[in-house]
């Protein structure tokens, strides 16, 4: 074998044996827990309780372990969790399991007869660090993970959800009735310029937290939208009134030639 081919399959094998390393490193364990909920919610005030109930099955089904770790997270703050296990006949298998903070973990083990397990979780929703109109805010609510031996993990399944202020909701129901107007005033062929102007400042003015000056632009934007309707439909309004005036005086042209030609066979035929 030349030297030639003794480096082609040198790197050959270099370049197997690094994806083989790659996928072995990226690939993750499959989750294949099933997640039912109970009380997830899709948003919640600042500073208001929530509390929401999973239920986890198929704990060890395809190639999941008989002994694993369950992980659970959350951006709640004062959060407890209550986890309690359950055999193949639904009946409970030994106490519930209580923890405090924004994590916990649990030893799924298929022999001590943990078939089922109900995980509640209750915290406060947490403040808001960024404000951002477009894509909402938004915060964990819960995730679960699945850990194995030897560090192999994957995400069973996560939850989040939309969270506010009154303030910032107030100014964000604003926003959305400016964009509709201004919306709607375009898709009449309206000028919406100043409109589209005065509702990116409202936004602007939401995602720097200043919620009185965003309601204050959405309202301005609002009018702008209304007046530019109003232009429209007086430019309108004028376009078919002139469109109906010039019918107007071809008909009256027409009759008035036809008038006349009518009189001017009459006198030929008395002369």
């Amino acid at each position: 074998m030349t030297k030639m081919n003794l480096n082609r399959y040198s790197k050959l094998g270099v370049l197997l044996l690094v994806l083989a390393v790659s996928l072995a490193t990226v690939a993750p364990a499959a989750a294949v827990a099933s997640v039912d909920t109970d009380g997830v919610p899709g948003e919640s005030e600042v500073g208001s309780d929530v509390s929401t109930t999973y239920t986890l099955t198929d704990l060890y089904a395809g190639d999941t372990p008989r002994q694993w770790t369950l992980q659970g997270q959350t951006n709640m703050t004062n959060a407890t969790w209550s986890v309690t296990a359950y055999d193949n006949a639904g009946d409970q298998v030994g106490q519930s399991q209580s923890y405090g903070g924004d994590t916990f973990e649990y030893l799924v083990d298929a022999d001590a007869d943990v078939a089922e397990l109900e995980v509640t979780v209750t915290g406060t929703t947490p403040e808001i660090e960024t404000w951002s109109y477009d894509p909402e805010e938004r915060f964990l609510v819960t995730e679960f993970t699945e850990v194995r031996d030897g560090g192999g993990e994957s995400t069973i399944d996560s939850w989040d959800a939309h969270h506010y202020t009154i303030d910032s909701q107030n100014a964000r129901e604003a926003i959305g009735d400016a964009e509709s107007d201004v919306a709607n005033a375009e898709s009449n062929g309206a000028d919406v310029a100043d409109a589209q102007s005065t509702l990116d400042n409202a936004i602007g003015f939401y995602e720097n937290g200043d919620f009185k000056r965003a309601v204050q632009n959405a309202e301005d934007a609002q009018s702008d939208a209304e007046d530019a309707q109003s232009n429209a439909e007086q430019r309108d309004l004028l376009l078919y009134g002139g469109v109906g005036v010039v019918a107007l005086l071809m008909i009256v042209g027409i009759g008035f030639l036809l008038y006349t030609r009518q009189q001017g066979d009459d006198y030929d035929k008395l002369g």
